[in-house]
């Protein structure tokens, strides 16, 4: 048998006799004098070495360096795997059959926990799911979607600008510029992501906060269709008891356009959860698609306003001040 054979048969052999030693200090002696001492097996390797040819020497000997540091460090980790630790006294009150101690975990917050609702939603009908810039230049966040420069549209978001053409985007629909340039119709997308406006912070506001868009791009879609969407959206989310309304709005890239409003039964009157509509044709010729052969719709909505509504919390910034009280409850 070569030498080498030999030396993956002790680490074997090693190993085995590790995993069954005892904490016996008889036990431990016999493991270490049959490998480690001095007329041990290893020991016996490396007087095999002297026999073997100068080509091979170098390859064994490194190989039985390797073994001899192996088994010694392996050894010693589970000798003092043994031994108590400093101070250790076994009281006879103690009961080991008790469970033991909790430690609370983690969890999801409440804000991840909506989102993973309203994408769960939507993937069930069919709808992928894309990401896009935080960062983007000011035709995607506002030229290609129906807002050119000084048009009045854009005061409806106040704008964190990086330089005169590059923002941190207003809303998500910037994606949807992004999904329509780089692929053909039809497309079908929801698009989860942070979102930033230069807003005064408050009970109702913050300077960021969290959109999912919604883009359907196919023939013949119409807004009845985008109707029962959105209704099969709510209803899962809310309950098939909640009461919707969708009334007339505006937006620059879509036409006509709604916004979604659900009763609230604590505050007795009705909250907007969403804005929506069908994407207006200009925004097709931005990208390139033809509006005589295609039509879609997109919606918006805030992750907050929905959790806020779900949970009841009437203060938007408890999402962002990572108070344990607030965030256990979830």
């Amino acid at each position: 048998m070569s030498l080498q054979k030999k030396i993956e048969e002790v680490r074997i052999s090693f190993r085995a006799a590790l995993d069954s030693l005892t904490s016996d200090e008889k036990d431990i002696e016999g493991v270490r004098s049959k490998f480690l001492g001095r007329k041990g097996e290893l020991a016996d390797l490396f007087s095999q070495l002297a026999t073997a040819n100068s080509e091979e020497k170098p390859i064994l000997g490194k190989l039985l360096n390797q073994l001899k540091n192996e088994c010694s460090v392996s050894f010693e980790e589970k000798v003092r795997s043994f031994k108590k630790p400093e101070g250790y006294s076994m009281s006879p009150g103690e009961d080991y059959t008790l469970p033991g101690l909790h430690f609370p975990v983690g969890s999801l917050h409440p804000l991840q926990q909506i989102l993973d609702e309203i994408k769960d939603v939507f993937k069930s009908i069919g709808f992928s799911i894309a990401y896009g810039p935080e960062i983007d230049d000011d035709f995607h966040n506002f030229q290609a979607l129906n807002m050119p420069r000084h048009h009045p549209a854009r005061d409806m978001q106040d704008t964190f600008f990086i330089d005169k053409n590059i923002v941190l985007r207003t809303h998500t629909s910037n994606v949807q510029i992004h999904l329509m340039e780089n692929n053909n119709p039809p497309l079908r997308y929801i698009v989860p992501g942070r979102v930033y406006r230069n807003e005064a912070i408050s009970f109702k506001s913050y300077c960021l906060f969290h959109q999912v868009e919604g883009l359907y791009v196919d023939k013949n879609v119409s807004f009845s269709e985008m109707k029962g969407t959105l209704e099969y959206f709510v209803k899962r989310l809310f309950g098939t008891d909640v009461k919707i309304r969708f009334r007339p709005s505006y937006f620059p890239f879509t036409e006509p356009s709604a916004e979604v409003d659900i009763w609230n039964e604590e505050r007795d009157q009705w909250m907007e959860i969403l804005g929506c509509g069908s994407v207006d044709p200009a925004v097709f010729e931005n990208v390139g698609y033809d509006p005589e052969i295609w039509q879609g719709y997109a919606f918006g909505m805030g992750v907050e306003r929905i959790a806020m509504l779900k949970y009841k919390i009437a203060d938007i910034r408890q999402f962002y001040q990572n108070d344990v009280r607030f965030l256990s409850q979830f």
